[in-house]
């Protein structure tokens, strides 16, 4: 894990930016550090491991709160909602974390060459998982930092590499859920195709109906089995979306409240204001001075995904 960590600190001293985030040229492949302990990060996930290097980070995931600390891998199965704290970091110890995206192509194509069982159902479906790291997954991440040293070996040795992290999460505890994922008949493949519409047109009116079409379920069904996986409603969700985009924008390109509020979708400025200070705890220009005036204090800044 050494080696790990050496290579993440190393990276992330050039490239981190104010929040501690530091994407990569390494596609889904992104690192973390900070040097002292942090104020909330709302965010909402995609499909991913989390592999905790050093420190520890408190997070609320969907409904679950958990203590995620060194030598753990976080394992979320779905995309959801996120508030995070890194509670143990300083500058001799930094907190040092990789993530690394699933990608539902090889879940599937390696499903398919490899024995089976049912997936979870609705009841038992499962987004969150908490594991002890284990060598072979430290050896993938390993191996994917060191391709940011050589750019170009990247699209010929990245396939191969996910393709055996991907194996190992199979192999491992939580490979029935994750099967779930690219099984169609899932509640978590079904959701995933409706939430897919949400990341992709949230700044746009999305009728429950058609999401609840998309995922074959009826009304009732879906925002029954759409709250259990995300802990929102679908509204909830697209909102959740708009502000973390929105206050994005403020942070990293300048946009004024009122631009931000109109770019993510809203038509009044009043509700996007309202709506901005429920969930950050203050209105969105006091907020914005307030991390541009703290250089240390993390806020989730990345853009949402199509």
């Amino acid at each position: 894990m050494d080696s790990l960590k050496d290579a993440v600190w190393t990276y992330a001293r050039r490239h981190a930016k104010r929040d501690g985030l530091a994407t990569t040229p390494v596609p889904g492949l992104r690192i973390m550090s900070l040097e002292a302990p942090a104020s909330d990060l709302h965010s909402v996930y995609r499909p991913l491991i989390c592999l905790i290097l050093q420190g520890a980070k408190r997070s609320i995931i969907g409904n679950e709160e958990r203590l995620f600390s060194a030598g753990q891998s976080v394992i979320v199965s779905a995309d959801m909602p996120v508030v995070g704290r890194v509670v143990q970091a300083s500058q001799s110890e930094p907190y040092l974390a990789v993530s690394i995206e699933l990608e539902m192509a090889s879940l599937r194509e390696l499903t398919a060459h490899m024995d089976s069982t049912c997936s979870q159902r609705s009841s038992e479906m499962v987004t969150l998982f908490v594991e002890d790291t284990e060598a072979a997954l430290l050896d993938c991440a390993l191996r994917l930092m060191r391709l940011l040293d050589q750019p170009e070996a990247i699209p010929l040795l990245r396939p191969g590499i996910m393709r055996e992290l991907h194996f190992w999460l199979l192999s491992g505890p939580h490979g029935t859920a994750l099967r779930s994922l690219v099984d169609p008949n899932s509640h978590a493949s079904r959701l995933a195709a409706a939430i897919a519409i949400l990341r992709a047109e949230y700044r746009s009116r999305v009728p429950v109906e058609r999401l609840a079409a998309e995922a074959s379920m009826s009304l009732t069904s879906f925002h029954k089995h759409f709250k259990h996986m995300t802990s929102l409603t679908p509204g909830q969700y697209q909102k959740r979306l708009r502000l973390i985009e929105a206050r994005r924008l403020m942070l990293d390109e300048g946009f004024s409240a009122s631009n931000a509020a109109f770019e993510v979708g809203y038509e009044s400025v009043s509700q996007f204001t309202r709506d901005y200070g429920r969930l950050y705890q203050a209105p969105p220009k006091r907020d914005v001075l307030r991390v541009l005036n703290t250089p240390r204090l993390p806020v989730e800044t990345q853009p949402i995904p199509a």
